[in-house]
């Protein structure tokens, strides 16, 4: 894993373009001599430890290059991660069938002609500032960005370790999306919701105050009556709007609860079954309950279905939810419905939906939701 080649400084660059090609040199001849002769020699075993040997200094030096290109051109180079094995021949094998050895060795010798030419460069340089100040940055950026390729992990590897990062912070971006629905949701029931409840509290006393037949007095009962009714529905908006945003239930007692409360709201008996021991992280359940919740609500609303199942389960590293109907059949993830957007919903942490709905039934969604967050 590596970030971009920075750009390096002038004469750190001259000092190593100047410095390299002694140690460069030195390091090609001794590679060369053992491959060579290691290989003339194979047939009389003698080649053998030759070769042997050239495997090893191939990685030290490797191991040295990657020291002074991070000292002297900020080269962002980690530490090789090679195959091992177990004794001297094994452990060399292991290493030939390694990539990383043939990138050491690769890098080692197409450089030795290129530190020639840095060499000269870097000798003119200290003579000539402009070039200097010009040129020989330049040409130390493009050798760390050589050294990148060849020194640095393989393209696999830097993508896999790419995609690590971006899970991972796109994982921190969920979990704090999802710390900042529940805190959303606690503001609206301790707070506004409160105090609408107050609101509404106080309107009812002053309607029990007012009486007579006076016109104003009935006037003013008339403006009681609305704005009670409507502090009252505004409290019954607020309360479903914060349990939309994140229900208490989920945060307080997990999936099981959580699901058995929808179930009991539904106009279509709902059987509901909770097999997960270790609860999932919370990005995980509440995606998991609004999945649930949306398809119970499109059951409900369009499938003209007489049972639902709800089955939730923990497999491996990933939370499965299906909600199987009895209905009609013929649901399916278009773009702009409600399944469409459950998938996007599950898109987010990596979760997968899909519907199997024949015509005339039984319809099944199934979430499959990851828990490596």
């Amino acid at each position: 894993m590596h970030e971009d080649q920075p750009w390096p400084e002038t004469w750190r660059t001259i000092a190593y373009q100047v410095l390299a090609l002694p140690v460069r040199i030195f390091e090609f001849v001794v590679l060369l001599v053992l491959l060579v002769t290691g290989i003339a020699t194979t047939l009389v075993w003698v080649g053998i430890p030759l070769l042997m040997l050239a495997t090893t200094l191939t990685q030290r030096f490797a191991d040295f290059e990657r020291r002074s290109l991070r000292r002297w051109l900020h080269t962002p180079l980690a530490d090789a991660i090679r195959n091992r094995g177990d004794g001297p021949v094994r452990n060399w094998f292991a290493q030939l069938t390694d990539s990383t050895t043939w990138r050491d060795l690769t890098y080692l010798l197409v450089t030795t002609p290129i530190a020639i030419a840095e060499f000269v460069l870097g000798v003119v340089s200290a003579i000539i500032v402009p070039l200097a100040l010009t040129v020989a940055p330049g040409v130390g950026w493009l050798h760390g960005k050589l050294a990148l390729a060849l020194l640095g992990p393989p393209r696999a590897e830097r993508l896999e370790a790419r995609a690590s990062r971006l899970q991972a912070s796109r994982a921190r971006g969920v979990d704090a999306a999802e710390a900042e629905r529940r805190r959303i949701e606690r503001d609206l029931h301790d707070g506004a919701q409160q105090r609408l409840v107050s609101v509404a509290m106080t309107v009812g006393r002053a309607k029990a105050k007012v009486g007579g037949s006076d016109p104003d007095t009935a006037e003013l009962q008339n403006l009681l009556d609305e704005a009670h009714t409507d502090a009252k529905l505004a409290v019954s908006e607020l309360r479903d709007l914060a349990r939309g945003i994140y229900p208490a239930v989920l945060g307080d007692r997990g999936l099981d609860a959580a699901l058995s409360a929808l179930a009991a709201k539904s106009t279509v008996p709902v059987s509901v079954s909770v097999d997960i021991e270790e609860r999932p992280p919370a990005a995980v359940e509440s995606t998991t309950y609004f999945v649930v919740g949306e398809t119970l609500a499109n059951a409900a609303k369009y499938a003209e279905a007489s049972d639902i199942r709800v089955d939730v389960r923990r497999d491996g590293d990933t939370v499965i939810a299906e909600v199987t109907d009895d209905g009609r059949g013929g649901a399916e993830i278009r773009a702009g419905g409600g399944l469409a957007g459950l998938a996007d919903r599950a898109a987010t942490i990596d979760g997968v939906i899909s519907v199997v709905s024949p015509a005339g039934g039984p319809t099944v969604v199934r979430a499959e939701l990851p828990c490596r967050w």
